[in-house]
Parts: C-alpha cells; structure tokens; sequence
C-alpha cells in the first residue's frame, strides 16, 4: 500500500463497505415505486424500528446537515434556542444551517469538558435570562460520539434528559458517530437513545460504510409531523429514494453497522497506543471512539504532509485529528505511526 491510498483525515474518506454496496446493487433491478413509497424503504424502516427495539418514525435524507437541521427545525420556532457544546458540530460545522432551515433559531453555547454538555451548563443557560428580548430555549442537542471524540455514557444523557424535562425541553442527538458510541458502550442502540430521554436522532450512515444518506429517527413522534414535508420543501426527498435506503437494509440486517463501527474504533486504540510511545506527540483529549486528537512540533506536521498524509487541523478545540475508518487495517496505523515516530527524530 502506499501512502494516500487510505487516509486518516475522516471517515468521509472511506468507500462503500460491501454489504452496503450489495443491497444497493439489489435495489438496482427493474422498475420501484418513489419518493420512499418502494419496499426497501419499508425494509429498511422497519430495521431501524427493530434495532432500537421500539416503534419510531424514520425519514432518509442526503447527508448530515440536513438530518440534523430539520430535526431541529421540527422542535424550534423561529424565536427558540437549541442549548448545544460550543464544539457541536451544529455550531462549528454546519455554516448556520440549523438557524436558517428553522428560520431563525438561536443556538446558545453550553460548556462541559471534552466537548460534552453537562446538567449545570444546561440550566445555566435557560435561567440567563427569561424576558421577552431573550430566545426561548427549547432543544438540546447532544453529538454523539462528540466532535472531539469522547462519549456520552447513559448515565450522562440520564441526567440530561432529567435536566430537560424540568425546563420543558427536547432533545437532538447529532448522531453521526451513533454507531461508534454503541461500539464504545458495548451497549444496546435503545440505551443511549430512547431510553436515555433522546426525542430525535439523526443517526449517521455516511461516516458508517455507506455512499451517503443519513436517517432521521424520531421517537416523540408527535414532532415527526409535516416532517416529509420539510424534506421535500428543502430538496431532501429523493425521487428514487430505494438507493438511499436500500444500503441501510444491508448494513442493519447484516449487522455491518456496528461491526463497522467496531473496527474503526479498534484501529483507533491501535493509532493511540503507537502515537503514546512517541515523546513529542501529546493526546488532547480521551480516545472513546474513532479519532485521535494530538499536537506535534511543527516541523512533524509539515513532514507528515509531505509524505502525503492528510489530516484536519481546525476541528474541534484544534490540534491534529487523526480519524478512522470502518476499512482502515493494521497496515496503515503501523504505516502511519512509523513516519510519525521517523519526524520525531529529525530536528
């Protein structure tokens, strides 16, 4: 393998994992109904309703932004706030979507450590203030596993969730990672979702082996009403909506979504353990799921780029981030840590 070939920039990187890509070869024979009234659709909402245990209400979109956006959009009026991490990828990463696709509402910057938002913060923000001049809150939003790659425990949600139905508030779950926290947790999907008071999920295919589509799993239906109209309004209903779901069916039935999952977080305890034993390379924060976020000398950085590795430097609370993916293997965390521990030898 040579450099370049797989990256640790993001698990956006990675291709289509195989079971994904045989179910949307499946759905791709003769002729469907659209717009999500075809069987696979049925399937594949159905499968999701089985993995969490629970009947809830799924809707597909495109990609993650407007997972997360809409489902804000469907708690929020224009003149609410949505109390989030200021890391949340909602706040940093989303170019204002979540205010503009909910015509307005303001999102108020929660603090916790290792990008997590505690109880205390929470209230804090809702008792400010409580006039007329000041946006109402009425959502959380929690990114699980977070932007800085740490975990929320159903412990923790718990006390979220308690938090939240004292001050009348729902709860988002940006769940991009969902399927690596579930791996983390060795946990069931209903412990960290349902069960621990989460009112909407937005749970993450892309980051998970498929070629794109996230689902939008409400389990307080009441707020999933309208809801296909807001995706059709935002352009997020897919006329041929079988080759969204399609995949989604290969992978939850198959249980690629967690061993998936499993694997990128395995290969990112690998990355830790090597990048540990290099002296002039620091861990920021606890590795829970499938990123490593370090700060190296300069001079590291500029050679590792050189050699044709790719990686962010502004995500999160900055430093390197080194991510993970459901194909990464030994050979390239092995490959990656031997240039890394090469640059801390050169002055």
């Amino acid at each position: 393998m040579k450099r370049g070939e797989k990256q640790f920039a993001s698990d956006n990187y990675s291709g289509i994992c195989p079971e994904a890509l045989e179910y949307l070869n499946r759905a791709n024979h003769g002729h469907d109904l659209p717009y999500g009234d075809d069987a696979w659709t049925r399937e594949a909402c159905d499968a999701f309703r089985d993995i969490f245990e629970t009947d809830c209400d799924v809707f597909f979109v495109f990609n993650g932004t407007a997972s997360n956006s809409l489902a804000l959009a469907s708690i929020c009026q224009p003149y609410n706030s949505i109390i989030a991490n200021e890391f949340a990828h909602i706040e940093t990463d989303e170019c204002g979507a979540p205010e503009f696709y909910s015509n307005g509402a303001k999102i108020l910057h929660g603090k916790g450590s290792n990008g997590k938002l505690i109880p205390d913060s929470i209230a804090e923000a809702v008792t400010k203030r409580t006039d007329i001049h000041y946006p109402k809150p009425k959502a959380i939003s929690v990114t699980e596993a977070t932007e800085l790659g740490t975990v929320y425990t159903q412990r923790e949600l718990i006390e979220i969730q308690k938090t939240a139905k004292s001050f009348s508030l729902k709860v988002h779950m940006d769940g991009a990672r969902f399927a690596n926290a579930v791996a983390s947790l060795d946990c069931r999907p209903r412990e960290i979702s349902w069960q621990a008071g989460v009112d909407v999920l937005c749970f993450g295919g892309t980051k998970n082996g498929l070629a794109g589509g996230e689902a939008v799993v409400f389990f307080d239906k009441a707020l999933a009403k309208d809801f296909a109209y807001r995706c059709k309004q935002t352009g997020q209903l897919a006329s041929k909506m079988r080759f969204i779901a399609a995949p989604w069916v290969g992978i939850l039935k198959s249980g690629a979504w967690l061993k998936n999952a499993e694997n990128s977080n395995r290969m990112a305890a690998l990355l830790e353990a090597g990048i540990r034993e290099i002296p002039s390379v620091e861990i920021m924060f606890p590795r829970e799921a499938n990123s490593v976020f370090v700060k190296m000398p300069e001079h590291m950085r500029d050679g590792l780029q050189s050699l044709g590795w790719r990686f962010y430097s502004f995500i999160g609370a900055g430093g390197i981030r080194f991510m993970s993916s459901w194909d990464t293997d030994e050979t390239d965390v092995k490959m990656l840590c031997s240039d890394i521990r090469k640059l801390s030898n050169v002055n």
